[in-house]
């Protein structure tokens, strides 16, 4: 059965313009789009992603958790012209060196770009917001260096260095040291003096960070630094496998010097300043040794206390 006519006439269609032959002529002779490694743009733009994920302290964005705070594992920034210089000049890893658009330059931005480039560091211009995002919202003065993790060595590695090397093992270990500088500063006396490693709580402790990097001037590139877990146990784990452990603390009675377990295989573990050794480390100890000093003064800087020590075992093994 026909349906109902609506009473209006039909509007006459005409016949269907053509393109003339352009949208035929626009596609020929384009062939196919090229592999995403052969387009010049696609490689900066997908090492500028990655970055910028691991500066956030995630992988991809389908495995990220939205957090407020700084994975321990994600890479840190460095932000203000004088920082990021001094990095660069002590030769602080670093991924990427992070300008703002539109950066006032001068001479140490300058200096730090051409650093950066000739360590093929990667240069990105990002904008303020960014950099801001980027630096938690310190103040960054238009430049970011974005320094990696540090891949700490197994406690045990320390002393397989030294074996590997046919030499008798010397490890150093900090209890309660919280002062990145301070752990930098620990590091160059230990390569100084031999030493075949840094050994730290993974908890309560100073890290391997850009403020450590720059006071090592360099030493934490060769020098390995573990981590442990429980810093006594592991302690106990040394002296299991032959190894002697003296502690540094100023109420011992016997002076460093005089210890005669230092030309043996040794772990120097040294405290915080103030608070010195923690009693299960003093308690995991085979001997305690003091620094002998005037009365004036109550303590010695964790780093200062550390190449004194060190300095004295070195004697020891020269005779």
């Amino acid at each position: 059965m026909a349906g109902r006519a609506s009473g209006k006439p039909s509007k006459k269609q005409g016949p269907a313009k053509g393109s003339g032959g352009k949208v035929r002529r626009s596609l020929e002779g384009k062939g196919a789009t090229p592999p995403a490694h052969m387009r010049h743009w696609y490689k900066d733009k997908a090492r500028a992603e990655r970055i910028e994920r691991e500066a956030r302290g995630g992988g991809s964005s389908s495995s990220r958790t939205p957090s407020r705070t700084r994975r321990e594992d994600a890479p840190e920034i460095i932000g203000g012209r004088n920082p990021v210089l001094e990095a660069l000049r002590a030769h602080v890893p670093a991924n990427a060196l992070y300008v703002a658009q539109r950066i006032d330059n001068d001479d140490r931005v300058r200096e730090a770009i051409k650093l950066a480039a000739d360590r093929g560091i990667a240069l990105l211009e990002v904008t303020r917001d960014k950099l801001d995002r980027l630096t938690e919202s310190t103040v960054h003065q238009g430049i970011g260096l974005q320094v990696p993790p540090y891949d700490y060595a197994h406690p045990e590695q320390l002393v397989e260095r030294a074996r590997d090397a046919a030499e008798v093992p010397l490890i150093v270990a900090l209890d309660g040291v919280t002062d990145p500088r301070n752990l930098g500063a620990i590091a160059r006396s230990a390569t100084a003096f031999g030493a075949h490693g840094l050994l730290v709580p993974s908890r309560r402790s100073a890290g391997v960070t850009a403020g450590a990097w720059k006071t090592s001037a360099g030493t934490l590139a060769t020098l390995p630094v573990a981590r442990a877990s429980n810093l006594t146990q592991t302690l106990q784990a040394y002296r299991e496998e032959g190894l002697f452990v003296i502690g540094l603390d100023g109420t011992a009675t016997v002076d460093i010097a005089d210890v005669e377990l230092a030309t043996e295989p040794l772990v120097v573990v040294v405290g915080s300043e103030g608070k010195g050794l923690s009693r299960l480390v003093k308690e995991a100890c085979d001997q305690i040794a003091r620094i002998p000093m005037n009365a004036a003064a109550e303590s010695l800087n964790a780093g200062v206390a550390a190449g004194i020590a060190l300095y004295e075992v070195a004697q020891h093994r020269r005779r």
